[in-house]
């Protein structure tokens, strides 16, 4: 049902830094460049842990209120385990500004013992030491003290955070940085372009460290064909 990649691919997905992911998928030319990634409002909230790779599992919350449409817990961990792992969890929150943090300690745990290796969300989140300690990974746009009246009001639905449109099933990726969406005709050969930029990359950065740099020879590098 879900496109899939191969598992040596997601391994090595979760070793490259977000930035270097999006100059990848730059040299594809698959997207325009400022397609594809959350803006930096959605900023990741803990800076040591590694990147988060997976199939995006996606929903909807609210906290404003206790009434209305409320999906059931059930149905929601249903969703999450019929994406294949590594999940990667996307929810919407349509309050504005919001208010209620979904994700805390517990949902963390929960999510993290069914297959999820973090969360973006436009939302709030808090217990923030809590789940540093756990490895589970949050990308958010604000840190709050309560859970107010937060609940599901959809799942499975296409949400868009950050100005990035998310469906479940995408391949997201994230790291301090923010987060990009990888496109799945490509992703088996991201690696081999991640190093052949890293490779083009470092004759500038050598030849600026180097005892011997002259403008000249900044000029002669900056000829060699831009892979991205």
């Amino acid at each position: 049902m879900y496109q899939t990649i191969s598992k040596e691919t997601m391994e090595a997905l979760g070793k490259i830094d977000t930035p270097s992911i999006c100059n990848a998928i730059e040299g594809f030319n698959v997207r325009g460049k400022e397609e594809g990634f959350m803006l930096p409002e959605i900023k990741g909230v803990f800076r040591t842990l590694p990147p988060a790779v997976g199939y995006a599992v996606t929903g909807v919350i609210s906290a404003v209120q206790p009434e209305g449409r409320n999906v059931s817990r059930e149905d929601w961990w249903d969703l999450i385990v019929s994406v294949p792992e590594p999940r990667f969890i996307v929810l919407h929150d349509i309050d504005n500004p919001p208010l209620g943090a979904y994700w805390g300690e517990v949902q963390g745990n929960i999510h993290k013992a069914l297959g999820a290796v973090g969360v973006a969300t436009d939302g709030t989140v808090r217990d923030i030491d809590e789940v540093e300690s756990l490895g589970f990974q949050f990308f958010a746009k604000e840190i709050s003290a309560s859970h107010a009246y937060v609940h599901l009001v959809e799942i499975g639905i296409p949400v868009t955070i950050g100005g990035l449109t998310v469906k479940t099933g995408d391949l997201l990726h994230g790291d301090k940085h923010g987060v990009t969406s990888i496109p799945f005709e490509i992703a088996e050969q991201i690696p081999d372009m991640v190093q052949t930029i890293a490779e083009y990359e470092e004759k500038t950065i050598s030849l600026c460290q180097s005892p011997d740099f002259t403008l000249e020879k900044l000029k002669e590098v900056a000829k060699i064909t831009r892979p991205y």
